[in-house]
């Protein structure tokens, strides 16, 4: 049960009877609060037996006259229902106690307690209930039950009342949707105190981007004993504009949370401070009551345990059933918004400016575009218009080592060229080679490996806008819609590769990068640059290792060791637990990187082949050195460190890391170590050579094609697998059916032409024989003969001879040329006469 309520509520500060303890206002632990309770059940004395001071007698107590609360918890886990009577309310006949319901007992969320007849109610309309547990979202000041302590760390130059101003000015400060740490170097806590009667947690939401402030979350029991959190103690940090999460359970009993911040303050530098907001202890026994909504936020439905959030050009009151617009012409508000706000006039502020990329022409068109939301209104007497956009100009050239190649857009050059953005890429004279790194003088359009953004410390966001804007020569920060917009500009660099001439050179720097700046701010601003690098740590000193971890994993770097490798001794604990494991002072193995090959050798370090088993794969192993410049007297040249990285599909993300058989400690003199590194990132990015395709059977004119990589699979992410291909094909059977069919009508014309044409020949067979006997007849008739008889002597030569017999092809050709020449017959007559004549 909730003893200490988190917010003016009905009954706090309520008044009593003359002489009645006051106990509202008292701690969950103080005597007064249980005196309190003993006394309440001479409630009935106190108001209706008693006269009043006036000597007349008291008036009934009416149902607004009173309220009812629960007694503390007994042994057995019951308690009692009394009325105890309002403030300033004298009256007599309050209501006897009675039995309550049971100590653990709790409402659904969206409902409470509902006291008189002691069941669960849903919550009305504009109100919400998280049933067993409260929430602070609204900071506009300090909720009650929360109070501010502020100390001095002590230093070497003394403790902390050496310090001039103390720190009474340091504090907690409510900012509207959270509550901001303090930024200097006080250590500053949050506390809350909350009494429980059964387990719960506590959740809140919080933006810790600044690793120059320490920040801590405890719990402390009613005896400031630290609860056994530690694993929760230290919180992490935070990506800028995000918001992160915390949740530490709670026990039963009193509960007090602790949030405390230490500033680092490094010369002039103020620190980033620490947010909070969404404060939500869930555990207590019950709520009596329904929460209102917040300003900008609305419950449109009963039994509601979240309130919904304004959305844009609306507002709301707190309390509110329903979100009001605004007027669209003269007025907007952002998302949860309490309020509107009048439209200012639109000024040079309000528009930005982008440039088209290239066309075939050599042209880029200027454009002129409102920032979204438009909160400003054109129609004022002193606003401006938006300039027209479509105005062409020339394209800047091209970045050095860039050359558009006759196209719109800009190529960088191919290896072992060079160029200066103007001329095409050409070779490098012989004995040069390319001094490799990126060179921005033009900006038409953002560079692929830049990315712009903007977000707000408040809300974590800038409305869409853009972050950062090119302009033709330069690029410029885009305008701020308040005054906690962070303009973000990041240049990712994949990596740095030195000349040749300068590989191996001990502490050569590998890049470099300068820029040309100023700033012209109408407001106060200011420009970070910072360079984010990743580094191993490792604790510098012995402490449990539980909490090592937890340090390190907040980005904590106090008492840290900053390396590439770098070792250290884990003792571990007992069996018994009397004693925590223990990790020993760090070594740095490693802090100077030497380079990157697929040889195993470089700069005198050497991995043996037979140090680490045989990679069942074709692809190569890539081999890092490093080196330490520490020396000491075993080591007079150094440390030194080699890591083989393999591929290995089967051990995602970090993979593993072994050492040589023959050094179960990494080394074999402890001045050379050697790792296996196992993983699938080592593994190169899969391309179409890395999968096949499977073409399945032709079923009911459809075949399925699939895409599967090849095994084993020596590549990870890279290309995709393609989908599965569904084509149309043709199966045999159609074929055959196809054959079948034509065979069968080729038979049945060769069937029909043959009958066809046999009776065309028995036709011309009739029609010539009647050619031959007419001609005989009546066209070639003979003279008459002197005589029938053959005179001695003579032969019977004259015969009648055809010249030529037509076949039964040359019959047909004559038949179907009939119409077009003139047919006759020859014959070739044998004279008896002598050939002399």
């Amino acid at each position: 049960m909730l003893l200490l309520r988190p917010g003016p509520t009905r009954g706090r500060g309520r008044g009593r009877p003359a002489g009645a303890p006051r106990c509202g206002l008292s701690p969950p632990w103080s005597p007064a609060w249980i005196c309190c309770w003993a006394l309440a059940g001479c409630q009935a004395a106190w108001a209706g037996d008693l006269p009043s001071s006036s000597g007349r007698p008291l008036p009934p107590c009416l149902e607004e006259d009173y309220h009812f609360e629960y007694t503390e918890c007994d042994s057995s886990g019951s308690r009692w229902r009394v009325a105890i009577p309002n403030s300033a309310v004298d009256c007599s006949g309050l209501p006897d106690p009675v039995r309550g319901k049971e100590c653990t007992f709790s409402c659904a969320s969206g409902e409470y307690l509902e006291m008189k007849n002691q069941v669960c109610s849903k919550c009305g309309e504009g109100t919400y209930s998280l049933g067993s547990g409260i929430k602070f979202d609204e900071w506009d000041e300090l909720p009650a039950g929360f109070s501010n302590v502020a100390t001095f760390m002590d230093t070497v130059v003394g403790p902390s009342d050496s310090r001039p101003d103390g720190c009474n000015n340091s504090s907690w400060v409510p900012r509207g949707n959270y509550i901001e740490s303090n930024r200097d170097d006080c250590t500053v806590s949050l506390i809350y105190a909350v009494h429980l009667k059964k387990s719960g947690y506590v959740f809140f939401e919080y933006q810790y981007v600044d690793n120059n402030i320490f920040f801590e979350f405890f719990i402390q029991n009613d005896q400031c004993q630290e609860m056994d959190t530690t694993a929760d103690k230290w919180v992490k940090l935070t990506d800028s504009g995000v918001w992160g999460s915390h949740s530490v359970m709670l026990k039963s009993g009193t509960n007090i949370l602790y949030w405390r911040t230490t500033g680092i303050l490094m010369g002039s530098k103020a620190v980033k401070p620490v947010l909070v907001k969404n404060i939500t202890i869930e555990g207590v026994a019950y709520t009596s009551e329904c929460f209102p909504c917040k300003p900008g936020t609305f419950s449109d439905e009963p039994g509601s345990f979240i309130c919904q959030v304004c959305p844009r050009n609306t507002y709301s009151e707190k309390g509110a059933k329903e979100c009001i617009r605004c007027d669209v012409d003269s007025q907007f508000s952002e998302e949860g918004s309490s309020k509107c706000k009048e439209r200012p006039p639109c000024t040079t502020k309000d528009y930005f400016q982008i440039h088209t990329p290239c066309d075939e022409e050599g042209k880029t068109q200027i454009m002129y575009k409102w920032i979204e939301p438009k909160i400003c209104r054109e129609d004022l007497t002193d606003a401006i218009r938006l300039p027209p956009s479509g105005e062409k100009k020339d394209c800047p050239p091209c970045n050095p080592g860039f050359y558009n190649n006759g196209s719109s857009s800009c190529h960088p050059c191919p290896p072992g060229t060079f160029s200066d953005g103007t001329k095409e890429c050409r070779p490098c004279p012989a004995g040069t080679e390319p001094a490799l790194g990126f060179e921005y003088k033009w900006w038409n359009v953002l560079p692929g490996n830049m990315k712009t953004s903007c977000f707000n410390v408040g809300n974590s966001k800038c409305d869409g806008m853009n972050g950062w804007e090119v302009a033709g020569d330069h690029i410029q920060s885009g305008a701020g819609g308040s005054d906690n917009d962070y303009l973000i500009l990041n240049l990712h660099i994949p990596g740095f590769k030195p000349p040749t001439s300068m590989t191996g050179a001990m502490g050569s720097e590998l890049g470099r990068i300068t820029f040309v700046f100023e700033t012209l701010c109408s407001a106060d601003c200011i420009l970070y640059f910072m360079v984010g690098k990743k580094l191993a740590l490792c604790t510098n000193n012995i402490t449990d290792f539980t909490v090592k971890e937890m340090v390190a994993g907040s980005d904590d770097y106090t008492n840290l060791v900053g390396a590439f490798v770098c070792q250290s001794t884990i003792i571990p604990s007992e069996s018994k637990g009397f004693r925590a494991a223990l990790s020993s002072q760090s070594i740095i193995l490693a802090d100077v990187f030497l380079g990157v090959t697929v040889e195993t050798t470089l700069q005198n370090i050497n991995i043996k082949e037979d140090m680490f088993p045989v990679s069942p794969s074709q692809i190569p192993d890539v081999h890092f050195f490093y080196k330490s410049s520490t020396t000491t007297t075993s080591c007079v040249k150094g440390r030194s460190t080699a890591v083989k990285m393999r591929c290995n599909p089967a051990k995602p993300g970090a993979g593993t890391i072994s050492v040589p058989s023959k050094c179960p400690a990494g080394t074999c003199d402890g001045c050379t170590f050697y790792f296996l590194w196992e993983s699938a990132e080592a593994c190169p990015l899969c391309t179409e050579h890395d999968f096949h395709e499977i073409e399945g059977a032709c079923k009911r004119g459809f075949q399925e094609t699939l895409y599967v990589w090849n095994e084993p699979k020596w590549c990870i992410k890279g290309i995709s697998l393609p989908e599965k291909k569904l084509s149309t094909c043709e199966t045999v059977d159609f074929w055959l059916k196809v054959g079948a069919g034509v065979g069968a009508f080729t038979a049945v014309l060769l069937v029909a032409l043959t009958c066809y044409f046999w009776k065309k020949n028995q036709k011309l067979e009739y029609k010539y024989s009647k050619l031959v006997m007419t001609t005989n007849s009546k066209e070639c008739e003979l003279p008459a003969a002197d005589s029938c008889a053959i005179m001695e002597g003579e032969d019977n030569e004259e015969e009648v001879v055809y010249s030529n017999k037509q076949s039964l092809l040359g019959k047909l050709k004559s038949l179907a040329t009939k119409d077009k020449e003139d047919h006759f017959e020859s014959v070739q007559l044998k004279s008896s006469r002598s050939p002399n004549i």
